[in-house]
């Protein structure tokens, strides 16, 4: 009998979620969509050493921005709870216990000091150590102890850990969904830690236990943990669940922008872009990292951008909405290499993804961002503004660089620009234009008289087009950027305009004067 897809996203509290594994919780999610099965949350908190206040609540915070939702987990409850390891901790003990009376593991008794003192022998002697199948029996554990030494330590409370007892000399093989077989001979392998002294498993027993507890039936994670995949498939041999021992797929890395290396914080901070989807502030050192949501990007766009990082649907479509995304997903279509991120990929995802969000919703944006800047406008008018320049922005914060004029008049004058549009005469020539437009009669049409005239004005007079046209854009605007200027014109109408227009003959004059 088939069983239903279970998959998991079990990220550890240890500080804020990268951004690589939003990637990986959202491939699980489209495959248990796909396959019309359970998405679940599991927050793996064994490592009380590492965990961060706050950490858990921002990972939940990220999903819920993004639209992804979970069928079980924390915060939502399920059959299979509870979801948060720190609670399950009672369980593992029973588990590794087990394994010792079955032979897979075995009580290790050395203290920190010992195995210090052991790898610094192996260093003077240019070896590296490894406890396993050939170091462990010059070790203090039950496999070299006697057996009533062992029961005496463990009757006088001495402290230590369960270590999983690799078989010598056995190969291992797995067949990975997207690297194909995998093969390791255990003889390469160390004995793992699987039960630490203060009663906490760590992750590679509490992962498995509750995988099989859990029912999952996919493991989809970072290649990063397939170093670690031959311990987990022996330890399914050794509980003796192989029968219902998931399926695994290892994700390619998520990489620097120019190709070397896993992604990291300080490429996000070295080249200006987010690596977490929210900003996270360091508990202990206040440190502020940004995040997509503050960035201004939409959920949408971060979403689409991290599918097609390591995933393609074979066509040459790019955008691609979450449902859509669903319907197409497939874990044959990912790529076994790491993928480069690309800044300017995701700015224009998120300009694709602006561009579909209404003039309303805008607007709306828009205006608390002017209200924030103690400017105020009529809804009208910011709309009007909102319409014009939406198609040059990525982000909703670049509404305002790319229309700050409409709101304040320009108080100088971009120097390039000046030297290049404003000649000699010039001053003269816009005194005599200002003087014609003041002449216009005011009105919702006034724009397009004002340009009619303007076009005859400079044909007449056998004016250079471009000089004077971007005479006046200088004049308007500050520099010579900007929409139709026919546009422009009508937004701020004929008062504003002549104003601009004056003040500019003013104040470059004595520009000119000083020079």
């Amino acid at each position: 009998m088939e069983r239903r897809v279970r998959v998991r996203f079990a990220p550890s509290p240890t500080g804020p979620l990268h951004i690589g594994g939003v990637r990986t919780a959202l491939y699980n999610y489209l495959f248990a969509k796909k396959n019309g099965g359970d998405f679940l949350l599991r927050i793996e908190d064994t490592d009380r050493t590492r965990f961060v206040e706050g950490a858990e609540r921002y990972i939940i915070e990220s999903f819920e921005w993004l639209g992804i939702k979970f069928d079980e987990g924390v915060g939502i409850g399920g059959d299979y709870g509870p979801y948060r390891q720190s609670e399950r901790k009672d369980m593992y003990r029973k588990y590794a216990l087990e394994l010792v009376e079955k032979g897979w593991a075995y009580y290790a008794f050395d203290t920190p000091e010992e195995l210090d003192a052991v790898r610094k022998r192996y260093e003077a002697e240019k070896k590296n150590f490894q406890y396993d199948c050939k170091t462990r029996m010059s070790l203090r554990n039950s496999l070299s102890l006697s057996r009533q030494e062992v029961e005496r330590l463990l009757e006088e409370g001495r402290a230590y850990v369960i270590r999983f007892r690799f078989p010598e000399n056995e190969d291992i093989h797995l067949d990975d969904l997207i690297r194909g077989h995998v093969k390791m001979n255990s003889s390469l392998l160390d004995d793992k830690v699987l039960y630490k002294s203060d009663g906490m498993p760590t992750y590679h027993l509490a992962n498995i236990v509750d995988d099989h507890l859990m029912k999952i039936t996919h493991v989809i994670r970072g290649e990063e943990w397939l170093p670690s995949c031959p311990l987990h498939v022996m330890l399914y041999k050794a509980f003796g669940w192989e029968d219902t021992m998931p399926a695994f797929a290892h994700l390619p890395l998520l990489l620097k922008p120019e190709g070397n290396g896993k992604l990291s914080k300080r490429d996000g901070d070295r080249l200006g872009f987010p690596v977490f989807p929210l900003q996270w502030t360091d508990p202990k050192t206040k440190e502020v990292s940004s995040g997509y949501r503050e960035s201004g990007y939409l959920p949408e766009a971060v979403i689409n951008m991290l599918a097609l990082l390591g995933w393609n649907s074979g066509t040459e479509q790019e955008l691609f909405s979450l449902d859509e995304l669903v319907q197409v997903f497939s874990i044959e279509r990912i790529s076994k290499h790491g993928a480069k991120f690309d800044l300017e990929k995701a700015k224009w995802f998120n300009h694709q993804y602006l561009m579909k969000v209404s003039d309303e919703e805008l607007t709306d944006a828009f205006m608390s961002d002017l209200k924030s800047r103690n400017i105020e406008r009529s809804k009208d008018f910011v709309a009007s503004v909102v319409r014009l320049i939406r198609e040059r922005c990525n982000f909703v914060k670049d509404l305002w660089s790319n229309s700050d004029y409409f709101f304040v008049a320009p108080e100088e004058y971009a120097e390039k620009a000046l030297k290049k549009r404003w000649k000699d005469g010039m001053t003269e020539k816009m005194m005599v234009i200002s003087n014609n437009l003041q002449q216009i009669s005011d009105g919702k049409d006034w724009g397009q008289k004002a340009e009619d005239f303007l076009m005859k004005h400079i044909t007449d007079n056998g004016l250079n087009m471009g000089q004077v046209m971007n005479s006046i854009r200088l004049a308007v605007v500050g520099d010579t950027k900007g929409p139709n200027m026919l546009d422009i014109m009508n937004v701020l109408g004929k008062d504003e305009i002549i104003s601009r227009i004056n003040k500019a003959i003013e104040r470059i004059g004595i520009l000119c004067r000083e020079e």
